[in-house]
């Protein structure tokens, strides 16, 4: 009786088993079904219908809509022709290349030349196209490219020691955007004056270094000095707004060349928690400075022996030829004496950031390479003060007096006593920024407890750099949040080229601890006469100090 019970129930429970896992697969068929039909709906929507059917906010990150268009028929042309343009092209390109060599190569460089330039057998690849509509004048075309090229290039190096090395460059990589500009359009076949070329954007540039026949790690810096060459050469003279101009039709086209547009003045105030490259003692920084890569555009510090936190406070001027697309970059290195200089970093701030006549204040964090970040170990960080002034602005306040005009930070004065204007040298040479400043320290915040209480009886040391004056507030006793509102007033000699320094200590019995210090130029107070603001306290875990700094000018001449 148990047997036959046990054998309906377990028949019974089977066939409901079956009927579920066929309800279940005939469920998923139909799911399946509409499923491809939606999708296959989809297919069939266009680009704005697919934009009228979601939201921007709800486009998922790998959706990308783009306005440029494929270039496989480019491509499949371009195999055709490269064996011609590669013969064509080679002799071109080292006929033009190797004058502009001599202009960036290191100072370890004597020579820096091709040997043989070809081409290789891998055309690049265009993998879009865009026509930009912002210039009614002319047509701008810009072309996606990619080239993993074979190409055999071999450089003949000499360096200054009286070496002579044949270099390869092998595993050329490159992606990016080239630019055309067929400007200014006329009523004349072919309906454009002439056409200009230049690198747009550059999202990739690899390549790699080896002697013939040896190995160049065993000559210290030489790979260095050859890759910037390449890459300096290469940014200077093809990226935007760089240009090289093409005439076609007859004519003066001067004004498509790249002209200066302004000038940028440049503070390099400070560097903080450098890198030590030295093993024994600590490193000499020394920075270059440059917008354009060459030698006679680039600015070199002095060095700051055996110091992780140089202060430099000097002051330089960079033509600027693009103010929207153009870059101040700057290094940082360690002087090794007669052995070649150690990069402890570098950093890069875009002049598009500056609003022209106001001075702008900023830290850069220093990295290993510019291009590829791939090593984010802190270097440390460098202060700069930036000015930028275009020509020709008017519409700018000269914050000095109404007898002078100012057109950057150490350009100063026209002439007022014969009315001839004097040229840029003289002035800069014959007028001082002289003036009363008086700094208020309001109050400090958030500063880190230095007594075994958890408080600090803090006070502050105010003093001019460069003058030497040193003044100091009251001490405020067990407290963090101090409050002084103290005035100090400094008869400044030389604006432009004096620091600032506001160092706070811990008041103790038998002497003082440092807590930490703010650094600042006069640019910025000069500039706009009065100002209030916080600035944290560089080497202290926390804490900031509120000041209020007023300027009263008085420019006058040096006695010649």
């Amino acid at each position: 009786m148990a047997f036959l019970t046990g054998l309906v129930l377990g028949f019974t429970f089977g066939i409901i088993l079956v009927m579920l896992f066929v309800r279940f697969e005939n469920s998923r068929a139909e799911n399946r079904k509409e499923l491809a039909t939606t999708v296959h709906q989809f297919s069939k929507l266009t680009v704005e219908g697919l934009r009228k059917l979601l939201p921007p906010g709800f486009y998922p990150s790998w959706a990308v809509f783009t306005q440029r268009q494929k270039l496989k028929w480019l491509n499949l042309e371009l195999v055709k022709l490269w064996p011609y343009i590669n013969e064509a092209a080679s002799e071109v390109i080292r006929t033009s290349l190797d004058p502009v060599f001599e202009q960036y190569k290191s100072f370890i460089l004597a020579s820096f030349r091709f040997s043989k330039l070809t081409l290789g057998t891998v055309p690049p690849q265009f993998t879009g196209i865009s026509i930009l509509e912002d210039d009614s004048s002319g047509i701008t075309m810009e072309l996606e490219m990619q080239w993993d090229g074979n190409p055999n290039i071999v450089l003949d190096i000499k360096t200054t020691f009286g070496m002579s090395l044949p270099i390869q460059v092998k595993n050329i990589g490159f992606t990016g955007v080239f630019r055309l500009i067929f400007k200014p359009l006329m009523e004349k076949f072919p309906c454009f004056g002439a056409v200009s070329y230049s690198l747009r954007e550059k999202k990739k540039l690899d390549f790699t270094l080896k002697i013939v026949g040896g190995e160049i790690s065993t000559i210290p810096g030489l790979s260095d000095a050859i890759e910037g060459t390449i890459r300096d050469t290469i940014e200077d003279t093809l990226m935007w707004p760089n240009r090289k101009v093409i005439p076609i039709i007859p004519g003066n086209y001067s004004d498509l060349e790249l002209k200066p547009v302004g000038v940028l003045d440049v503070k390099l105030v400070q560097a903080r928690d450098l890198k030590n490259k030295d093993l024994i003692g600590k490193s000499d920084p020394f920075a270059v400075l440059y917008i354009r890569p060459l030698s006679n555009r680039t600015k070199k510090s002095k060095t700051i022996n055996n110091d992780l936190n140089p202060i430099w406070n000097e002051s330089y001027e960079f033509i600027v030829e693009d103010s929207s697309t153009q870059c101040l970059t700057v290094k940082i290195y360690d002087d090794e004496g007669i052995q070649p200089s150690q990069l402890i970093g570098c950093a890069r701030v875009s002049l598009s950031e500056l609003q022209p006549g106001k001075v702008k204040g900023v830290w850069l964090n220093l990295v290993k390479d510019l291009d590829i970040q791939r090593d984010l170990k802190p270097r440390g960080l460098v202060h700069l003060e930036l000015l930028y002034f275009p020509y020709g602005a008017k519409d700018l306040i000269n914050p000095f007096a109404h007898k002078f005009s100012l057109t950057s930070l150490e350009k100063a004065l026209k002439s007022d006593s014969n009315g001839a204007d004097l040229s840029v040298t003289e002035q800069r040479k014959n007028v001082i920024v002289r003036g009363v400043l008086s700094v208020t320290v309001i109050s400090a915040e958030d500063l880190p407890p230095m007594d075994v209480m958890g408080k600090a009886d803090p006070f502050v040391v105010v003093r001019l750099k460069k003058q030497g004056t040193k003044l100091k507030t009251r001490v405020v006793n067990d407290t963090l949040e101090p409050i002084w509102n103290q005035t100090f007033d400094f008869v400044v000699e030389d604006g432009l080229h004096d620091l600032l320094i506001f160092e706070v200590y811990d008041h103790d019995t038998f002497g003082k601890d440092y807590i930490g210090r703010c650094i600042m130029t006069l640019t910025r107070v000069i500039m706009e006469g009065e100002f209030r603001d916080s600035f944290p306290l560089e080497g202290a875990k926390s804490g900031k100090l509120n000041l209020l700094l007023k300027w009263t000018p008085q420019p006058v001449y040096r006695d010649p």
